[in-house]
């Protein structure tokens, strides 16, 4: 195990507050909590794609982390309509 999966572990643990918030708050804290979810995820996967020795993985995180940006954005602005 090298510091890469140690990193990835520890990042994946950071996650439980996230969805605690994402959870239990408002609608626009929750989105927040998304959307730094969804960085930590990206950092996740570059981790474990270090780790693992598999430069070829490089682009899951990147599109991952493209695919979350605009997520967030269209549920931002759905969430505008309904506040």
């Amino acid at each position: 195990m090298n510091a890469f999966l140690v990193a990835a572990t520890i990042l994946i643990a950071a996650l439980a507050p996230l969805l605690v918030v994402t959870a239990l708050r408002a609608p626009i804290d929750g989105l927040v909590a998304l959307e730094a979810a969804g960085a930590i995820l990206t950092l996740v996967l570059l981790c474990l794609s270090v780790g693992l020795g598999q430069p070829t993985f490089f682009t899951v995180p990147i599109i991952a982390a493209v695919t979350s940006l605009i997520g967030c954005l269209v549920f931002a602005r759905f969430l505008g309509r309904w506040t």
